[in-house]
């Protein structure tokens, strides 16, 4: 009996000398998309190397999902066969990216003639293998540069019996090099084993300044509830403070059923109008307005107001339905039958939520569920809508969300999904690489210095920033932190600095936040007391004790800067005394500096010595150099790499330098840019 490995056709040997290993960014092995915004940089990093001494090339091909011809972009060396290429990305959707690389004889030949040269020995017959390799290339290449091609061949052929310098000479050709670039033989070229997808949105995506507000608490007369033609008023408060996202709790009818009253009591009075977020009654369900809040036609003369303001509305997304929503009694199957008949309720124990329903994914008619859940996100694009805060995602399928975004950003790569999921950091990682632009932080939560430094070093020069962008919140409808609950104002105004400068992406849940509001339920919660989730509450925005202002500068101070429209050049610094907290950002080419120094201590005065780096701002170490402070416009001519800081949280608890360079007139003035 034959061997069963008689009978197997032997593998063709095809050899490939280079080698692509370790190659950045890669998510996975290629399974998710990296995430870019219009105009962004992609910089890819890989090993190259080759058995022996010839010298190699290498290219990133990368394309547009809708394209079919590759381009290309050079990659140079850099150290230890490692090598780095870099495209921008100019247009919404995906983009596909690779690389390849091969032995260059043509660069292995122009090397080894100039040594051969400088060393004093023969070229002669170099050259004539040099015309050889040019005249291969002129017959890869079309139009004039086969012909030029062409004539170098002639001339290599030609010099090969002058000999010596000419011939070196030529070999350094940039024109030359330039054409035997452009027409390299590829026929032995290894390409890496994967193709690797970019997911291009929107620069919203990647800076952003959100506002969320309850609808029905924004009139002007605190006994009666807010509608959407309020919130028209409220539009020049908001934008004053300078937010271009305002953001909005589920608009839908609540249901009655199980309705939580004040500060979440499961015995409401009648006039309570119950959490937003237990969608669904007679009215109708997720593609329903609340008739409390006006009409569809109001919403959309919201969103026209907002938009002549410089203001995107987004709309919470929360797959859950109140024991009243049409859903329930339509589609009983897709929700969770308990063994008494009753349908089962979220719970979070020991936390009881009977006023919501959530959906069961598991059901056998889950794919009908799947598409409704689509049919809704797609009727508020419909309407105008491209952000979407999604509550809780972490408590739906992956495959679900993977499908649902995907699917929808084909049509509409403008659309921004938010997730709010705080939970386990791989479930958030998880969400964000299947789909979400944008997702929460544990940022509320971080206080020390160490605890930021740390937190927001894994988050800017790590990998986790390929696929996660944060978007930092100091407080949320959910979350009053213990610091801002026994902080007072100088927490506050320490949490709003270090959220709009640490990232790019921030909100606040206001006019709670202005307002400084930090009454708990109780001692150890991190609910309010007189939650708006639960209440309709009137705000005295017009307060002189408000933080508009400050947050209105700070919002400023963000839109003037480009180095706090982005993460990636988030860097911390020395400081002694573990109290104040120094970071920097900048721009590119280094004409925007910002340095940011915050006070954690809510309570006292802290001072000590920052260590500026010099070398990074491209400041020598006897130069001096002006930081302005944009927050109070005060200057300071500081010299030198450590420089003293002080700052009373009681009156401001942080700086917000911006580095300025000495420059010299021909007058002998001195001006700092």
């Amino acid at each position: 009996m034959n061997s069963p490995k008689a009978n197997l056709e032997e593998p063709r040997l095809v050899l490939r000398r280079v080698v692509i290993e370790s190659l950045q960014p890669e998510i996975d092995g290629g399974k998710y998309p990296i995430k870019r915004t219009v105009g962004e940089r992609v910089v890819v990093e890989a090993d190259i190397h080759a058995d022996g001494h010839d010298v190699l090339s290498a290219v990133v091909l990368y394309r547009r999902d809708q394209e079919s011809a590759w381009r290309e972009a050079a990659m140079r060396p850099l150290v230890n066969d490692r090598w780095q290429g870099q495209f921008d990305v100019e247009s919404l959707g995906s983009y596909f990216y690779t690389i390849q690389a091969w032995v260059d004889a043509f660069q292995t030949w122009g090397r080894d003639i100039l040594k051969k040269f400088e060393a004093g020995q023969e070229i002669s017959l170099a050259a004539l293998l040099g015309a050889q390799l040019v005249q291969s290339a002129a017959t890869r290449a079309r139009g004039t540069d086969s012909q030029k091609l062409t004539q170098f061949s002639v001339d290599l052929k030609s010099l090969s019996r002058a000999g010596g310098e000419a011939i070196a000479t030529l070999a350094r050709n940039p024109e030359l090099m330039a054409l035997m670039g452009r027409h390299a033989d590829r026929s032995r070229a290894t390409t890496y084993d994967k193709l690797l997808a970019i997911s291009v949105d929107r620069e919203k995506a990647r800076y952003s300044t959100w506002y969320e507000m309850f609808p029905r608490s924004c009139a002007a007369d605190a006994k009666k509830r807010g509608t959407f033609r309020d919130c028209i008023q409220r539009l020049g408060y908001v934008s004053e403070m300078g937010f271009d996202v305002l953001y909005f709790p589920p608009i839908h009818p609540i249901g009655h059923t199980q309705r939580k009253g004040r500060n979440n009591t499961p015995q409401p009075s009648p006039d309570d109008p119950g959490s937003p977020w237990a969608i669904g009654a007679d009215e109708g369900g997720h593609t329903a307005i609340h008739p409390a809040l006006g009409t569809l036609a109001d919403f959309k003369q919201l969103q026209s107001k907002a938009r002549g303001l410089g203001i995107e509305i987004a709309l919470d997304i929360a797959f859950q339905c109140s024991p009243d929503h049409p859903y329930v009694k339509e589609h009983k199957e897709w929700f969770l039958q308990r063994p008494d008949g009753s349908v089962q309720y979220a719970e979070n124990p020991p936390k009881k939520y009977e006023d919501i329903y959530p959906f069961y994914f598991e059901s056998e008619d889950a794919a009908k569920l799947c598409e409704e859940l689509k049919r809704v996100v797609l009727y508020w694009i419909e309407q105008g809508v491209r952000i979407f805060r999604v509550d809780n995602p972490h408590t739906k399928p992956f495959d679900f969300w993977e499908w649902l975004i995907a699917g929808l950003r084909q049509e509409y790569p403008e659309v921004i999904f938010l997730s709010e999921a705080f939970t386990r950091p791989k479930v958030m990682h998880r969400l964000a690489k299947l789909g979400f632009a944008q997702s929460y932080t544990y940022f509320a939560w971080k206080n020390t210095k160490w605890e930021l430094t740390e937190y927001f070093t894994e988050l800017t020069q790590t990998p986790v920033r390929e696929f996660m962008r944060p978007n930092v919140w100091p407080n949320t409808p959910d979350i009053l932190t213990e610091y801002l609950q026994y902080g007072g104002r100088p927490a506050f105004m320490a949490r709003l600095i270090l959220a709009a400068t640490l990232s790019a992406n921030y909100g606040i849940y206001g006019p709670a936040f202005e307002l400084c509001e930090n009454r708990a339920l109780r001692q150890g919660s991190e609910e309010y007391l007189d939650s708006e989730k639960y209440q309709v509450r009137a705000w005295d925005i017009a307060s002189p004790d408000s933080l508009k202002r400050l947050i209105s500068r700070v919002n400023e101070i963000r839109r003037e800067n480009p180095a706090l429209q982005s993460d990636w050049s988030l860097r911390f610094h020395p400081l002694d005394n573990d109290q104040l907290i120094a970071y920097s950002k900048a721009n590119e080419d280094l004409s925007d500096i910002i340095l940011v120094i915050v006070n954690l201590d809510p309570r006292y005065k802290q001072s000590g010595w920052v260590e500026v780096p010099l070398a990074d701002f491209q400041l020598a170490p006897n130069q001096s150099y002006q930081v302005h402070d944009l927050l109070t416009d005060a200057r300071y001519l500081w010299q030198g790499a450590r420089n003293y800081v002080e700052l009373n949280p009681s009156v401001l608890p942080a700086h917000i330098f911006k580095v300025r360079r000495r420059l010299r007139t021909e007058r002998d003035f001195d001006y700092f840019l």
